[in-house]
């Protein structure tokens, strides 16, 4: 396994101690938060659906297909030749550090625990407990068979749960994953958003998206993102992918969301704009994070994209791109 060549390519991010978004509106803070809490008015949605019908993904995918599960919320599972990827897996009831409160999941994994395959990379975007959830991670780890990439600064908290191998990267900065998946490299990229696990550690660690390369195909994994300039920038850098696995959720209110989360109609502009053969939404349809329901950001987005191009899928469905 090799660290790549550092290649910054994208702007300054870095003060000597908080990132931050680069010629972009900052994350709101507490007091825009107060505001929305004591203002809001959550679209109705069930406490639970059960409409989730669990698949079993193969231990490996041979030839040269692309094999896209979405687990949920955020949680993809990526298998190409040699390799198995997962982004952001959460398989916890609450996206909470608090097991009695906190956002409670309101459907099932697509992908038992039992049923998932050897995973040999994790993608971890950023901190936040619906991306970085611990308990999964331990039991990822307990395995022995992933590595795990985090943004830059954030490898800390990994390393004293004793959660590893672990590699951090910056915007810019690529790792080779030579020895255990040949071919495959993972580059670190833009993303508008924050991080924060207390009241404390605001932006202390960055936030992220990855290019995956492999098989001369590319793979974009966005994490958690506002619209922003850093789509063309991608797409300058690396070319058109051909999946992007892009958020659609949490969105509501808009003058409070906007900041940090795309709505569907910003995801279609993203869609568009990275040229991407075929989008995939993740972000939506299990936790309900923000005012609207849990499942209108799927129907806003079936309303404004191209059904053959941009697809959503339900949690256990896959997509096999050639």
């Amino acid at each position: 396994m090799q660290e790549g060549i550092s290649d910054p390519g994208f702007p300054k991010h870095f003060d000597g101690k908080r990132f931050y978004n680069p010629d972009a509106p900052q994350a709101p803070g507490f007091l825009e938060a107060l505001r929305w809490k004591l203002t809001s008015r959550p679209e109705p949605s069930p406490r639970f659906i059960s409409d989730v019908e669990q698949t079993i993904p193969p231990r490996r995918v041979e030839g040269s297909e692309l094999r896209t599960t979405l687990v949920n919320h955020s949680t993809v599972l990526l298998q190409q030749r040699g390799s198995n990827i997962l982004t952001d897996p959460i398989w916890s009831e609450r996206a909470s550090p608090l097991s009695w409160i906190g956002p409670r999941r309101r459907r099932k994994q697509g992908v038992s625990w039992e049923d998932l395959p050897r995973i040999d990379a994790v993608l971890i975007s950023h901190n936040h407990y619906d991306h970085l959830d611990l308990p999964t991670l331990h039991r990822l780890a307990a395995r022995g068979d992933s590595t795990f990439i985090v943004p830059a600064r954030g490898a800390r908290l990994l390393r004293s749960e004793n959660i590893g191998p672990i590699h951090e990267l910056d915007w810019g900065e690529s790792l080779s994953l030579a020895g255990s998946m040949p071919g495959v490299t993972i580059h670190c990229v833009p993303a508008q958003h924050f991080s924060s696990r207390t009241f404390y550690d605001r932006n202390m660690t960055l936030w992220c998206g990855y290019v995956i390369e492999c098989q001369e195909r590319l793979v974009y994994f966005a994490g958690d993102t506002a619209f922003g300039h850093h789509f063309a920038q991608i797409r300058e850098k690396f070319g058109s992918p051909r999946l992007a696995l892009l958020p659609i959720g949490a969105y509501q209110p808009r003058w409070f969301m906007s900041r940090v989360h795309m709505g569907p109609d910003d995801a279609v502009r993203a869609h568009e704009i990275l040229a991407a053969k075929t989008s995939i939404a993740i972000h939506h349809g299990t936790f309900q994070l923000a005012d609207e329901g849990l499942d209108t950001p799927k129907k806003q987005l079936l309303a404004c994209a191209r059904r053959q191009s941009f697809l959503v899928l339900n949690n256990g469905q896959f997509a096999d791109l050639p």
